[in-house]
C-alpha cells in the first residue's frame, strides 16, 4: 500500500538535494506480476551524486536503477524499467522473488510546477493521489478528492478512479483508457496508533509502531512517563482518558496497556466511543471482561482483541512489542497472521 508518510520522506530527501543543487529521479513501482520484494506504489529517490534514500527491492535492482536514473537526470526523460526476475541466467542473482517488476524512473526539476504541488499536497493532512500516463504524457493530482493539478488532456474515468481510491485501501495500479495506460498512486496518512499507558513496556512499541509506518499518540496522566524524551516523535496527551473527546481519536487502533485497572476502563470507555478499528488489551482475558463489565460491555461492543498481540512464546517488553505490532500490521493489511510456510506467492 502507498503511504504518505514515504511520500514525505522521499520529498524531503528530494528538497535537500536540490539544496544541494544537484538534480533527482522519484522512483516509483507501478506494476508487479508475481511475487516481489515491495509492491505498487513503493518508492526512493536517487540523486545526481549516487546517494539513494528508499528501496524497491531486497538491494538486488537499485544497481542498476542508478544506470537509469543518471540518463534520466541527464536527457530530461522518464524511463520505463522492466525486470523479469525469472530470467536467472540474465542476473545470475538468484534473487528470491521469482516476479516481473515495472518500475518508472521519474526525474525532479526543482521548477518544475507538478512536482512543486505534489510535495506541497504531501504536507496536507488529506489523501494525495498521483496520476501520471506512463511512460510520459498527461499528469494530475489530487488532494482530498480535489483535483489541484492538471496538465495534458484528462480521462474523466482516470480522475474518478483517484477520487474512489482515495475512499478504500487499494494499492497503486496502471489504468487503461482510451488506449493509454496511466498510473494511479493515491498515498494516505500512517494509521493512527493510541497506546494507552506510557510505561516502560511502551516505549518499544511505540518505537516498532512508528518504523512500521503508524502514527502515534500516548494516552497517560503521568508528565513524568508521558513525555518526548521516552517516545520520541509521538504525540501526547498528558490527561486523563475520560476527559478527552473522542472525536479527536477517531479510526484508530487501540492497545490498552496502563497496569492500573482504573485508567484501562476509562481508556476501554474511550476507545469503544472512538469508531475504533482495533482495540487490544493487555493482559489476561478474565481481567479484561471484568473491566468490561464495570463499563456495562462485552467483548462484542468492539474489535476487541484481549489478550493482545500474537502467540509468539513474548516474554520481555521487546517480544511483548513485536506479538503487539504483529497483530496490529495483520488487521492493518487484512492478513490472517498465518505462516507464509508452502504459500506460493508471499503477497495475494
Amino acid at each position: 500500500m502507498s503511504r504518505l508518510l514515504e511520500a514525505r520522506a522521499i520529498a524531503a530527501r528530494i528538497k535537500e538535494v536540490f539544496a544541494r543543487g544537484q538534480s533527482a529521479c522519484l522512483l516509483s513501482i507501478t506494476s508487479v506480476v508475481g511475487s516481489a520484494y515491495r509492491q505498487p506504489g513503493a518508492k526512493m529517490m536517487i540523486a545526481e551524486d549516487e546517494s539513494m534514500y528508499g528501496t524497491l527491492s531486497g538491494g538486488c535492482l537499485e544497481g542498476d536503477l542508478l544506470n537509469y536514473a543518471l540518463e534520466a537526470m541527464s536527457d530530461g526523460r522518464p524511463r520505463l524499467c522492466k525486470y523479469d526476475l525469472r530470467e536467472n541466467e540474465l542476473w545470475s542473482l538468484g534473487i528470491g522473488c521469482k516476479g516481473m517488476v515495472e518500475i518508472m524512473v521519474w526525474p525532479v526539476r526543482k521548477d518544475d510546477p507538478f512536482y512543486q504541488s505534489l510535495f506541497d499536497a504531501f504536507d496536507g493532512d488529506y489523501p494525495v493521489t498521483m496520476v501520471m500516463e506512463l511512460p510520459i504524457g498527461s499528469r494530475a493530482i489530487l488532494s482530498g478528492g480535489n483535483l489541484i493539478y492538471a496538465e495534458g488532456p484528462l480521462v474523466p474515468e482516470v480522475i474518478e478512479c483517484g477520487r474512489l481510491r482515495e475512499k478504500t485501501r487499494t494499492r497503486a495500479e496502471c489504468v487503461t483508457a482510451e488506449q493509454k495506460t496511466y498510473y494511479v498512486d493515491t498515498m494516505r496518512k500512517p494509521e493512527h496508533l493510541v497506546i494507552c499507558g506510557a510505561g516502560h513496556d511502551a516505549i518499544p512499541l511505540c518505537g516498532m509502531a512508528q518504523q512500521a509506518g503508524f502514527a502515534v499518540t500516548i494516552l497517560d496522566p503521568r508528565r513524568a512517563f508521558n513525555q518526548a524524551e521516552r517516545f520520541p516523535d509521538a504525540n501526547h496527551q498528558v490527561t486523563e482518558a475520560d476527559t478527552v473527546d473522542p472525536a479527536t481519536l477517531n479510526d484508530a487502533f487501540w492497545v490498552v496497556m496502563n497496569h492500573h485497572q482504573a485508567r484501562d476502563e476509562a481508556s476501554i470507555a474511550l476507545a469503544v466511543r472512538a469508531n475504533p478499528r482495533y482495540i487490544g488489551v493487555l493482559g489476561p482475558l478474565s481481567r479484561t471482561r471484568e473491566m468490561l463489565e464495570t463499563q456495562q460491555l462485552s467483548l462484542t461492543d468492539g474489535p476487541f482483541h484481549a489478550p493482545v498481540g500474537l502467540d509468539l512464546g513474548s516474554e520481555t517488553v521487546e517480544e511483548v512489542a513485536v506479538s503487539i505490532l504483529s497483530e496490529l500490521m495483520a488487521v492493518r493489511s487484512g492478513r490472517n497472521a498465518a505462516p507464509l510456510h508452502a504459500r506460493e506467492k508471499v503477497h495475494d
